[in-house]
């Protein structure tokens, strides 16, 4: 089994055991307890933050050097609203904490700072793989675009196991893996 089918599976056994639920919501550490679970045993730095410093395309993500000053700083945003939530989540993709699955570990983490604030979650079966990373790439210029693309697909539908398993094998899509 590779690396993205092993940690799918991860994924869905975070949720189908229960234990996403004991897991910070919002916080950096509830950040890296969702890592470890996706990605442990397949990454020797599973949960842990990076030591390196990342670029994507013409992209620089935080310098490593003032990543946990950064994060910090993240984890004491407001998140009462959809905007100040996507805004939280924005910050915390410019951060980058970690080496590898950065994606996949942040949108969980975001719906878990929707579920928590306003009883919804991102039903992200409807959302379109390149309008969201088109978005998400120019999301720390304005975050407007994608708060239009993922507002209209929140659903209370909070503990649908078919909603919350068909977006994590979204997400994976996301990132390329195909089954």
């Amino acid at each position: 089994m590779d690396i993205d089918a092993a940690s799918l599976q991860n994924a869905l056994c975070l949720f189908e055991s229960g234990d996403i639920d004991r897991m910070e919501v919002g916080t950096t550490r509830g950040l890296q307890q969702i890592h470890a679970y996706l990605f442990d045993g397949l990454y020797d730095f599973a949960g842990q933050l990076r030591e390196v410093n990342l670029a994507k395309g013409n992209f620089r993500f935080a310098n490593c050097l003032y990543l946990k000053e950064i994060l910090a700083v993240i984890e004491k945003m407001p998140e009462s609203s959809f905007a100040e939530i996507i805004a939280k989540y924005v910050e915390m993709n410019i951060a980058h904490p970690f080496r590898e699955g950065n994606g996949r570990a942040t949108r969980i983490w975001l719906d878990m700072m929707l579920k928590r604030s306003l009883r919804r979650v991102v039903d992200w079966q409807h959302i379109d793989r390149e309008a969201y990373l088109q978005a998400m790439e120019r999301s720390p210029v304005n975050d407007l675009e994608l708060r239009a693309l993922l507002e209209p697909q929140l659903t209370d539908k909070i503990n649908d196991r078919e909603v919350i398993f068909k977006g994590i094998e979204q997400s994976y899509f996301y990132e390329g893996y195909k089954k």
